[in-house]
């Protein structure tokens, strides 16, 4: 189950979307969160799809759409979810469907759903064209950076007739990784790893045009696989090569056997990188920083918190100190 858990991770962090033709803005929208009338969207392929009135019934099969639909307000519309859609908790009451070749078209139709969000390269042709038959509109959302989760939440915003709702999410995503880059004080010489897939499946990072890239330069440290285009495999040669100050991993905890941080520590050859000596690693396993959903905004807090909480902890204490122990301080 862990190794189909981390190939369903990597296919939604979008390494089966190099195919896409990129992302398309929202062309029209419902004029306000009460709009009736019809609702014109260019989906993330490059489909134009227009309903006569925001969705009412919505399957969604990625985690992220499911996400977004739930901070837009637009939870209480979903009528079916991918097998791995988990967040919020109450989105585990809808019903599951399966996605890619186990999907069950019947059971699809069977909900009777106005619109289904799915992936880029989730469905076969085939299959898109069975539930565009039945009356399905079928809308791609492919996010693969910061700019492509504004695009899918304002596109979804649109389809279900939240667009004020959906600005807000953006504003409130963009307002957080500005505050959080203005008091980033790393010039970049510090590196970060990110492993989205552990070393027992292969390891996997995010290289450049991703959203924990991104998220990387935003708090001042690079990417020690910013060379990397996308999400890439990598060999543990090259990690020990590039030596990286900070590691994140994205990878699920069972509660058996060591966490996954633990097991990072204890890898043969590790023990001299520097986050490894300093014990500088990250484990983030609830979706946070993996993601291309508003919690991004969440992981980047958090990932922030990492690098720089304990000199923030120091300069804190300093500002609490009283004249008496400064001059205690000099006198020593």
């Amino acid at each position: 189950m862990m190794k189909e858990k981390m190939r369903t991770i990597l296919i939604s962090l979008g390494l089966t979307a190099c195919l896409a033709a990129g992302f398309a803005g929202v062309s029209a929208g419902a004029a306000d969160e009460e709009a009736a009338g019809a609702v014109s969207i260019t989906d993330m392929k490059g489909r134009e799809i227009t309903l006569e009135q925001p969705a009412e019934r919505i399957v969604a099969l990625t985690a992220s759409d499911c996400e977004i639909l739930y901070a837009i307000g637009a939870g209480d519309k979903l009528v079916g979810r991918g097998t791995y859609c988990d967040y919020p908790e109450e989105v585990l009451e809808v019903p599951e469907v399966n996605s890619g070749e186990d999907m069950n078209i019947e059971e699809v139709i069977a909900l009777d759903p106005d619109v289904l969000l799915m992936s880029d390269m989730a469905q076969t042709e085939e299959q898109v064209q069975m539930l565009e038959d039945a009356g399905i509109r079928v809308v791609v959302s492919e996010a693969k950076d910061i700019e492509g989760v504004y695009t899918a939440i304002g596109m979804i915003g649109a389809l279900m007739g939240q667009d004020e709702k959906a600005a807000e999410v953006v504003e409130g995503m963009k307002d957080t990784f500005e505050e959080l880059s203005e008091k980033s004080t790393g010039d970049g010489t510090q590196s970060v790893y990110f492993e989205v897939s552990p070393l027992e499946y292969g390891l996997w990072t995010a290289g450049a045009n991703t959203f924990m890239d991104e998220i990387a330069t935003m708090l001042g440290v690079k990417n020690c696989f910013a060379d990397v285009d996308g999400w890439g495999e990598i060999s543990e040669e090259q990690v020990l090569e590039r030596n990286p100050d900070f590691i994140v991993t994205i990878t699920m905890y069972y509660g058996e056997g060591p966490t996954p941080t633990e097991e990072i520590l204890s890898r043969k050859g590790w023990e001299n990188v520097t986050a490894v000596k300093d014990q500088k690693i990250l484990n983030l396993q609830n979706d946070e920083l993996s993601r291309p959903a508003p919690r991004l905004a969440d992981g980047a807090k958090l990932l922030y918190d990492f690098i720089y909480g304990e000199t923030e902890e120091e300069s804190e204490a300093a500002a609490e100190e009283t004249p008496a122990e400064e001059s205690a301080a000099i006198g020593e």
